[in-house]
């Protein structure tokens, strides 16, 4: 197994933030058995995060805001939550992993991430009150 980590800034408002690029320099860099770079396996991404989490969706066409806007309708940011430290509304901010797991598991063949054609990784952060994040990249060669 090859692992890594790598630390993304996410500013001060909720972003989907697209992980594809920052997974394919991984696995380009990955060793595999024979010492070729990777062939086949599984890519595993992780955020050890209470309050982002990771999506597979199509960036650019509006879906990453559509997401956004749909949390902001499932988990509206008040004071109903009753998880209540940092900001206004942040109970929400701990609801979500519920929602977008903090953990995604892609096939990789020939050494590339097998992802439909619209399809990307991405960061989900809808916690303002945490402007850095980590995600551990894991290849697991087949």
């Amino acid at each position: 197994m090859h692992s890594t980590e790598i630390e993304i800034r996410t500013g001060d408002r909720a972003v989907v933030h697209d992980l594809t690029r920052d997974a394919e320099r991984f696995l380009a860099d990955a060793p595999s058995g024979e010492g070729d770079g990777p062939s086949d396996g599984l890519l595993h991404v992780w955020v050890p995060h209470a309050t982002a989490g990771l999506a597979v969706l199509e960036t650019g066409a509006g879906s990453d805001d559509d997401l956004l806007a749909a949390l902001d309708d499932l988990l509206p940011r008040d004071d109903r939550w009753r998880h209540r430290h940092g900001s206004a509304g942040h109970g929400r901010d701990h609801v979500l992993p519920a929602l977008v797991p903090p953990y995604a598991t892609i096939p990789v063949l020939g050494g590339r991430l097998a992802l439909g054609t619209w399809q990307s990784i991405c960061l989900v952060d809808t916690n303002v009150d945490n402007p850095t994040r980590r995600v551990r990249f894991s290849f697991l060669a087949g």
